[in-house]
């Protein structure tokens, strides 16, 4: 785990200034639909209702993609990523990627 680490969607942090800006960090993930679920799915979709199975494997996604990125941060030696963003890109019929990315930084006390 990297709880050490600092993200933050900003591009500054209050009461501290950048040391050292060590560049661009990410990390990401691809998953693809499981076909049981996708049919249970298709019936949600006709009926309403939240997908339940598709916010779970997002949110899957979304942890893997930000626990690789900060693998990267800490092997350049940060101890923060600031103005973190993520995207999603449909990738193949039934599989998608979720992309985080930011920049790698030391942080010092004002």
């Amino acid at each position: 785990m990297h709880n050490d680490i600092l993200v933050s969607n900003l591009e500054i942090v209050f009461g501290k200034r950048i040391q050292k800006h060590l560049g661009l960090v990410q990390g990401s993930s691809v998953r693809a639909k499981h076909a049981g679920k996708d049919l249970l799915a298709g019936f949600k979709n006709f009926v309403g209702g939240e997908l339940t199975a598709y916010t779970e494997l997002m949110q899957e996604s979304r942890a893997e993609a930000m626990e690789r990125m900060l693998a990267q941060a800490q092997a350049v030696g940060a101890n923060a990523v600031l103005n973190v963003r993520f995207s999603t890109a449909s990738i193949a019929v039934g599989a998608a990627e979720i992309y985080v990315y930011g920049t790698a930084v030391v942080l010092a006390e004002e």
